[in-house]
């Protein structure tokens, strides 16, 4: 026997899930099972969820314009692009060499100082550069982790204690773009969204050709 409030009771097997009318909706926060008016719309994102959404475009903007400064400054400094002299690229490697942690990437670098120190700071731009425009986002983090990864292991392994250090910091920073690329105010998210309107559109042309 049917009871009153059971779903057969209406006269009919129920209604699967995925069968409703195209104007229902579930209601945001309504228990399941539960589908909203015809018509209803789905809620405005709030604040939080804006805020949640752009999260990692303060840490882009801080890592894009600190690289692409770092590398400039490296290219405009005298000094630095030298194989010996105060301020020198040459006199910083060969004074880290005795306490980095991997002493023969110091004697890597110091085999040609000035062509390290060029290479160095046209990295940082392009990786600065890649990250501000959102562009092969993921790919650009994995090289700035790679540089400050480098720099950690020979330049700031002896700062003491390890949080002194400014090195191991950039190369956490970067974990975040790695895993999240740029999804937003990116041209990542540009090219995504031309590839998926393409995308579409040469499949509507399929229908109706075929």
């Amino acid at each position: 026997m049917t009871r009153p409030d059971s779903p057969g009771a209406a006269g009919g097997a129920p209604v699967p899930d995925g069968s409703r009318p195209s104007g229902a909706s579930r209601v945001p926060g309504a228990p399941a099972g539960r589908a909203a008016p015809a018509g209803h719309e789905a809620a405005a994102p709030t604040l939080r969820d804006r805020a949640a959404r752009y999260a990692l475009l303060p840490l882009r903007v801080f890592l894009g314009v600190t690289f692409v400064y770092a590398g400039l400054d490296k290219l405009t400094d005298p000094a630095f692009p030298s194989a010996s002299g105060s301020g020198s690229i040459g006199e910083v490697m060969r004074g880290v060499r005795d306490t980095s942690a991997i002493p023969g990437l110091v004697d890597l670098a110091l085999l040609s100082p000035v062509g390290f120190a060029v290479l160095l700071a046209l990295a940082e731009i392009a990786v600065g550069l890649a990250v501000l425009a959102g562009l092969l986002t993921r790919l650009a983090a994995a090289g700035g982790a790679l540089i400050s990864l480098s720099l950690w292991l020979t330049v700031s392994w002896q700062v003491t204690p390890y949080y002194y250090g400014n090195d191991l910091a950039y190369l956490m920073a970067w974990i975040p773009l790695i895993l999240a690329g740029a999804p937003y105010c990116s041209l990542d998210s540009r090219i995504r969204s031309w590839r998926t309107a393409w995308s579409s559109e040469r499949s509507r042309r399929s229908r109706r050709t075929a």
